[in-house]
């Protein structure tokens, strides 16, 4: 028997000590770091908990209601599921339905699942979905019959569920066994056969492209890495159709995305240099000393800065938090001939020899974000220890001295997963980067007064369009500092406010003599009786503190009052992040009305509006005099 870790060997402790319960936000750092194996018995042993005790514990550990489905024998798939969500600080209330009970579930909306209201809704496919039905003898041709068939059918329920549920429904590509392939005996057939498997799988992969309530994980890149695609004694016997290991795999994938759903995806990428971006130590090894390129450590340490360009192409935040001398640094950034990553590709640089958690801290403030929206990456355990014990928000990746290794850790856990890339995605390094030239502009004023009116703010209040609906619903899932009720919603949701005729989604959008800012910010409104109600209200936290949100709502209510309406409701849910907005409404004219289930209702009767700030040009084309 394996000798458990000593993080497995708490996590048992405290269920034989009766804790587990009591000290469920303590799991998430429990579970960092465990192999394959440890993760699988830890899975077991926390499926066993009631979320219903946990939640009573812990109110404020966010749940995810989770339904799976599929055509095989899914209850293996249930711990792993467990794990991969306490991973990420989450809860999981699993649904399982009976074996292959996949098309009751999803055709029929009135069914249990349905009924069971759940965020995401997991229907496995495997492989024996297409050859249960094959008749015997076979051809390619009698597969492809089966394999077109099944593929309508899943569009087809794919339909109902986006017109029956508000939760996000995940497919997953078929595996093609090679004990399937084996049983053709030319190779012409099996290369037809590959052929056809490959195009369902595509047609499958296409489908969420037009249907924002679908994800589809592709199993290839999981098979690819190792994992069994079956167990041949399972398949058998058990109708388990899909590898333990393969399902671990595919719970890995839907973690990422519950941590999306949650307004958990991190941002920042705050990367160590010696030894992680480049080999050798810069202080000793001098700039012509260090490996970056044209040698076979050198290679890889260029894999990894590519990786990490990449990312920062589709939004996420570059920043560098290394132990040095800052001019030898920005030399390196500069002219090393074999550097990948520039200078230009970082939005912050710091480079010193104060403790790392520090820098990261004031960097987080500089950048208006919060430390949990970090991804921080270095090769030493002691500053790795260091920043989980002074951050326990920020994701630690852990690199060694194996830089071939690097690139696979740190995509391992699928940090920026979204579901989505917007334009703003892609603009959003630069955006920062204008921010932080904009501290810098204010720092050569004395007043904040002065540096607002010469900052130059343009903000334009419209109607959100379909054309808005992926920026406005990842605002929801992104934001949790300026998110007065942390309201999650997925593309669906959104759309459904906008064919809703007593909502109204405003967006926001603003520009300065920096540049533009594009989406940043959006009102949900909905009208009842002679009230109006703020449902929500979304910002950046790359605009706070321009009187942005007091141009809004000076909008808001001066537009309600036109309206005939008598008072205009909002409320606040408080959470750890988004205490910056504890005060928003009674800051502008909101008087409370009381508490219910955790959250504060305030209501402005409409008298004593905030008026627009001077040094704001508030466009406003949905019905409200421009400021």
């Amino acid at each position: 028997m394996d000798t458990p870790t000593p993080a497995a060997g708490t996590l048992l402790d405290l269920h034989r000590s009766g804790q587990l319960v009591a000290r469920y936000p303590e799991v998430r750092a429990l579970l960092d770091g465990l192999d394959y194996d440890e993760l699988a018995r830890a899975g077991r042993l926390l499926a066993r908990l009631d979320p219903d005790e946990v939640r009573a514990a812990h109110p404020n550990v966010p749940t995810v209601a989770v339904a799976v489905t599929g055509h095989g024998t899914l209850a293996p798939l249930l711990p792993a599921l467990t794990a991969e969500l306490a991973r990420h600080g989450l809860l999981l209330r699993a649904r399982l339905s009976p074996f292959d009970s996949y098309v009751f579930d999803l055709a029929d909306p009135d069914s249990e699942l349905y009924r069971a209201a759940p965020d995401l809704v997991l229907c496995v496919l495997d492989p024996m979905v297409v050859f249960d039905e094959v008749p015997v003898p076979w051809r390619p041709a009698d597969v492809a019959r089966v394999l077109a068939e099944k593929v309508d059918l899943v569009e087809r329920l794919a339909a109902t569920f986006r017109s029956t549920s508000r939760g996000t429904l995940v497919l997953n590509t078929l595996p093609l066994p090679r004990r399937h392939t084996a049983q053709l005996l030319d190779l012409t057939s099996r290369a037809e056969l590959g052929a056809l498997w490959r195009e369902a799988n595509a047609r499958l992969l296409r489908l969420a492209a037009a249907n924002p309530a679908l994800v589809v994980i592709d199993l290839d890149p999981l098979l690819a890495e190792g994992s069994p695609a079956c167990d041949p004694r399972l398949t058998v016997y058990a109708k388990a159709h899909l590898s333990e290991p393969l399902l671990a795999g595919y719970a890995r994938e839907v973690g990422h995305l519950a941590r999306n759903l949650t307004g958990q995806t991190k941002k920042c990428l705050a990367l160590d240099l010696d030894g992680t971006v480049w080999g050798g130590i810069l202080g000793d090894d001098g700039i012509d000393g260090i490996e970056v390129a044209e040698s076979y450590r050198g290679e890889a340490h260029r894999a990894f800065q590519r990786v990490a360009r990449q990312l920062g192409a589709q939004g996420v935040l570059l920043t560098a938090v290394s132990k040095n001398e800052a001019s030898a640094v920005e030399q390196v950034l500069r002219e090393h001939p074999g550097m990948t990553l520039r200078e230009d590709d970082f939005v912050r640089v710091v480079a010193n020899w104060r403790p790392k958690h520090d820098n990261l801290t004031e960097l987080a403030q500089a950048l208006n974000l919060h430390p949990d929206s970090f991804v921080f990456v270095d090769d030493s355990p002691f500053e790795c220890g260091l920043i989980r014990h002074a951050l326990p928000g920020t994701a630690v990746v852990q690199v060694d001295d194996e830089p071939a290794l690097h690139v696979v850790k740190l995509l391992r856990d699928g940090w920026f997963t979204t579901r989505q890339l917007t334009a703003e995605d892609r603009d959003r390094a630069a955006g920062y980067r204008d921010e932080l030239a904009r501290q810098d502009f204010r720092r050569s004023f004395s007043s904040l007064t002065d540096y607002l009116a010469e900052l130059a703010v343009k903000v334009e209040l419209g109607e959100a369009g379909p054309e808005q609906v992926p920026r406005v619903s990842q605002l929801s899932l992104r934001t949790n500092q300026f998110n007065p009720t942390t309201w999650r919603l997925q593309p669906r949701d959104v759309s459904d406010l906008l064919d809703d005729p007593y909502a109204r989604v405003l967006t926001v959008r603003s520009r300065d003599r920096f540049g533009e800012n594009g989406l940043v910010g959006a009102l949900f409104l909905r009208r009842d009786g002679d009230l109006v109600r703020i449902e929500n209200f979304l910002l950046s936290c790359r605009v706070f503190g321009r009187g942005i949100e007091q141009a809004c709502l000076a909008a808001v209510l001066r537009h309600a009052r036109a309206g005939g309406a008598s008072a205009v409701l909002a409320s606040y849910r408080p959470t750890a992040k988004n205490r910056i907005v504890a005060d928003l409404w009674p800051r502008y004219g909101f008087t409370p009305l009381g508490e219910d289930a955790g959250a504060t209702t305030f209501r402005h009767d409409l008298h004593d509006i905030p008026a627009v700030p001077e040094h704001i040009r508030l466009t406003d084309p949905i019905g409200v005099d421009a400021a």
